[in-house]
């Protein structure tokens, strides 16, 4: 689930403590943490994909095959968000909360000490969320609309901000349905086989 900052703060708000979400979230094992959990285990089977561009370092993808409708999938991705990302996601969030927030007992535009933690909670999904959606032109995928498109993270954002120092990176995995886009593979496949011409063409020269 994707929240808006407006309803997040209003959520918040409300509340006289910690709010509670139930969204999918992640789970970060580093040494600068208070708290480390493992990942989810890799699911068997799948197929392994390769990335069509250069970006998402360290990331995989595995096809686990056919789901409901021509064409579409079920994907299954190990990647992780950049946590200069989170850092500044986690400081435009802070910006905007003290411009729109009102929280009763505080002036406002003041963000209590309760709200922080949210607040760096709100930024991690938010990255998490643009690490898939950039996972989609890395290997060359289409996303579907609605609902059908959304992401499941297997981990739990709750654990992963227990401890959790902002800037630091965010091992996740996660699934989520969706297409290949044909034409970005077809392009792929071009370049692929006129690599392979040239590399011919040289063997034949020498």
């Amino acid at each position: 689930m994707k929240i808006s900052l407006p309803l997040f703060l209003g959520l918040l708000a409300q509340a006289n403590a910690f709010t509670t979400f139930s969204s999918p979230s992640a789970i970060i094992p580093s040494p600068t943490s208070l708290y480390a959990a493992e990942l989810k285990p890799e699911p068997e089977g799948g197929e392994e994909l390769t990335k069509i561009s250069s970006s998402m370092e360290g990331s995989r993808m595995k096809n686990m095959g056919a789901g409901d409708g021509e064409g579409v999938y079920k994907f299954w991705l190990s990647a992780i968000a950049d946590g200069a990302q989170v850092k500044q996601l986690r400081q435009a969030t802070e910006k905007e909360a003290s411009k729109k927030a009102n929280f009763p007992g505080f002036r406002k535009g003041q963000v209590p000490p309760y709200a922080q933690p949210q607040l760096t909670m709100f930024a991690v999904q938010e990255a998490i969320i643009k690490t898939c959606e950039q996972s989609l032109e890395a290997y060359g995928l289409e996303s579907l609309p609605g609902s059908a498109g959304e992401v499941t993270v297997n981990e739990d954002v709750k654990d992963i901000c227990k401890g959790y120092k902002v800037g630091t990176d965010i091992p996740f995995t996660a699934t989520y349905m969706g297409k290949f886009d044909a034409n970005v593979h077809a392009a792929s496949a071009t370049e692929k086989a006129e690599e392979d011409n040239v590399v011919d063409v040289e063997v034949v020269a020498e």
